[in-house]
């Protein structure tokens, strides 16, 4: 937004109508310099353009005048910048794909697909947070290192369907891998975020002993239990009968993941359905904000020279006209 630099330069304005009013006075007075014994051969002639032009050169002088006081006041226009400085967080999400992952006790599909939404949904709404992602079944294998890409990651989260690792659930495996990837991260919160719906029945690391990495690393865990109470539909395909739906009851070691959370000051949540999940992501998001810090600065851009420059050239033209065409006899 333009301003004004040095505004009290503007009081110089003041002699603008000084000048103006000495002008009047003058001119109706009468400044001429020759003396006639009479006026009558010059009755009834017009007066000559010469005459009027000269109030014209008056006025260019007086806004060439204001033009240069305008000037002298520094007029600028201002551009405001924000600098973000953001202290963004480090975040792993250990997503599991074993077969009992394949539950359709969340609407509108399996575990898995629903899972894999929230997790895009969770992705998308971040900013400056750097995210990775690991898979895990029997092994866990990681996906996708941390990045800002988040474009790069959800391709990636997209490409994840069951039965592509060897069936089991090892949580201690998938911890000491998003662990691995976090075990060089210079930011000042690092995070897991396990997502799983089993008992850790494979792997060669134990979940608490993976929690005590953490703990060491100063990297928090946050667990979620995903799968409803009692029994769930699980689909069968049956050579005879073709795909077939059994109930199963649901086995969670909520106790395990209580006490992985609770070893690294994280928290164990269950979600039973979509939109407790939806609400346990966003809740983790609230927990584990990024701090970000605002730096405002604004830039000038000097806009006197495009006041200064006419002005010189008005008053050159202006002089130069007296002094050729419209001057007074000595």
């Amino acid at each position: 937004m333009p301003h004004l630099a040095d505004p009290w330069l503007l009081l110089a304005g003041i002699i603008l109508p000084l000048l103006v009013w000495r002008y009047v006075v003058l001119r109706r007075k009468g400044n001429g310099t020759l003396r006639f014994s009479s006026t009558i051969a010059t009755e009834g002639m017009s007066t000559p353009w010469t005459v009027r032009m000269q109030h014209v050169l008056f006025g260019a002088k007086v806004a060439a005048a204001a033009l240069l006081v305008i000037a002298m006041a520094r007029p600028q226009r201002g551009i405001e910048e924000e600098q973000i400085l953001a202290e963004g967080v480090d975040i792993m999400v250990a997503l599991d794909a074993s077969g009992s992952m394949a539950a359709e006790d969340f609407e509108p599909k399996n575990r898995l697909f629903v899972a894999k939404a929230v997790v895009r949904q969770f992705v998308e709404g971040l900013r400056h947070d750097r995210v990775g992602l690991v898979a895990f079944a029997a092994k866990a294998f990681s996906r996708c290192p941390l990045t800002l890409d988040y474009g790069v990651l959800l391709n990636i989260l997209e490409d994840i369907r069951l039965g592509t690792i060897e069936d089991g659930t090892a949580i201690g495996n998938a911890l000491a891998t998003a662990l691995n990837r976090l075990r060089q991260s210079q930011a000042k919160s690092r995070v897991i975020i396990l997502v799983t719906d089993g008992v850790n029945n494979r792997g060669e690391i134990q979940p608490l002993d993976a929690a005590r990495m953490a703990q060491a690393l100063g990297v928090r865990i946050y667990t979620i239990g995903v799968g409803s109470r009692g029994t769930a539909r699980f689909p069968v395909n049956d050579p005879a009968y073709g795909r077939m739906y059994m109930d199963l009851p649901v086995e969670i070691d909520e106790a395990l993941l209580t006490r992985i959370a609770e070893t690294t000051r994280g928290i164990y949540y269950r979600a039973t359905d979509r939109p407790s999940l939806e609400r346990i992501f966003q809740e983790i998001s609230r927990l584990e904000k990024t701090k970000i810090e605002t730096k405002s600065y604004t830039r000038y851009h000097e806009l006197f020279p495009g006041l200064l420059l006419p002005a010189l050239a008005i008053v050159f033209v202006a002089a130069a006209a007296e002094a050729v065409r419209f001057g007074k006899l000595p």
